[in-house]
């Protein structure tokens, strides 16, 4: 599973189980998010831990950021361990993602 374009490439790693991000995601709205939810989910079916590898995704706009703290509600009402690695160097990366513990006290943030 993967989605690709000239700003962001996003795919899933069946043999490590994570889900990786690069680039930069600037889409307009949720419902552009849409394709990029569904892999999310995809990646999730009958697995108990989701793994997100973020260190390569350098921005993330406020609608993406939402798409992915909806889906770590959704992974709490599941009963899924959640595993974020993420990276020092992405300021976003540093400011949002902890606040992924106040949805799902149990995740796992991996930020260096």
């Amino acid at each position: 599973m993967e989605l690709k374009t000239e700003d962001f490439y996003i795919w899933y790693d069946e043999a490590s189980n994570t889900t990786h991000f690069q680039g930069k995601l600037r889409l307009n709205n949720t419902e552009e998010y849409e394709p990029i939810n569904r892999l999310l989910e995809k990646a999730s079916s009958d697995k108990p831990l989701v793994i997100w590898n973020l260190k390569q995704l350098e921005f993330l706009n406020s609608s993406g950021i939402n798409v992915l703290y909806k889906f770590v509600l959704t992974a709490r009402k599941n009963n899924l361990q959640m595993r974020v690695l993420g990276s020092e160097g992405m300021n976003w990366q540093k400011k949002s993602l902890p606040n992924m513990k106040k949805f799902l006290p149990t995740i796992e943030l991996i930020i260096e």
